[in-house]
């Protein structure tokens, strides 16, 4: 009788965790719409005890502006699951987030979104070469460091001359 109940609780518990997953991979980065917070790495990890449920978010930035935005999407995707009860966001900086940890759907819906993904496994002393997200073309300048937010920069195309969107190798 305990083993089939504990099976049932470990069936259930992995339903739930199923279901928060799918919810999460439905809540988009709120300034890149194309791209979900699971794909963007931003998740770094849940936990249900007895129905309240605990999700770690790793920021893109600290001072990110959209933080209270994101903690208000998650919650309100996540308590549509059925047994959970209370959701509860937490941001958190250790591990640092990193622009490694997008996934590489991820990294193609950037681009699909006119974004060129940063570079995997990126040494700080090194060439950041980017790739113009809309040609391929590796010749492309540097217009602005700091583009519409903290993680992108703006870049320009000198092949197919079009202006576009780096996010910043972390």
């Amino acid at each position: 009788m305990a083993e089939q109940y504990m099976e049932a609780s470990t069936q259930t518990e992995t339903s739930i965790q199923t279901a928060i997953w799918e919810c999460l991979q439905e809540v988009k980065d709120p300034e890149i719409p194309a791209i979900s917070m699971v794909e963007m790495g931003m998740i770094g990890n849940v936990r249900n005890e007895d129905g309240v449920v605990t999700i770690d978010v790793l920021p893109t930035f600290v001072g990110c502006p959209a933080l209270q935005i994101i903690k208000n999407n998650i919650a309100e995707k996540v308590k549509t699951v059925n047994g959970v009860r209370e959701v509860r966001v937490n941001f958190v900086f250790e591990p640092a987030w990193s622009s490694d940890r997008i996934s590489d759907e991820g990294r193609e819906k950037l681009k699909q979104f006119g974004i060129a993904a940063p570079p995997r496994n990126h040494h700080f002393c090194g060439k950041w070469e980017v790739k113009c997200p809309y040609c391929g073309s590796p010749y492309t300048k540097m217009e602005n460091l700091f583009g519409p937010t903290a993680c992108r920069s703006i870049l320009y195309c000198n092949e197919c001359k079009n202006p576009f969107e780096a996010m910043k190798p972390v």
